[in-house]
């Protein structure tokens, strides 16, 4: 009897929306090359953001950490948006610095986009960041029903 019960357990599991296949959004560019990896993609009721750095439409980075950092989460925006999100929905983020001496001011403009309750979040140093940019930002934002 355990034995079905766990047949009929893993049909239902399997069955779920979160078995469906991971649906893929769009090749991120960098001033209309693309770049070798997707935006974004959605798995079950999960969606995972590559990560984000502070280059504008333009290909040009951003002046400044903070102007870096706002110019990053505009990015993270545009991400979400395209999958019907926001940044309510994101449940995790991982930052990278090149300057952990930076991270208050990183800090600053994190919070003017998200509120209470805050993501779980990870930080470390990098030496050395794609580009020359000051910094990465890479979240994860819960879909649940949403299309």
């Amino acid at each position: 009897m355990k034995y079905l019960a766990a047949i009929a357990t893993g049909v239902l599991i399997m069955s779920t929306p979160a078995a469906s296949a991971p649906q893929f959004y769009p090749r991120s560019t960098l001033n209309g090359q693309p770049l070798p990896f997707s935006s974004a993609v959605r798995v079950g009721d999960m969606l995972y953001l590559s990560g984000q750095m502070g280059f504008r439409d333009d290909g040009t980075l951003a002046d400044g950490m903070e102007g870096q950092a706002r110019q990053a989460f505009e990015n993270i925006r545009a991400a979400l948006k395209s999958a019907n999100l926001g940044f309510g929905d994101v449940v995790h983020c991982t930052v990278m610095l090149a300057d952990m001496k930076q991270w208050p001011d990183f800090n600053k403009v994190y919070l003017e986009y998200f509120k209470e309750p805050l993501p779980a979040r990870s930080a470390f140093g990098a030496n050395g960041l794609a580009l020359g940019g000051l910094l990465e930002v890479e979240c994860q934002a819960y879909a649940g029903n949403r299309p």
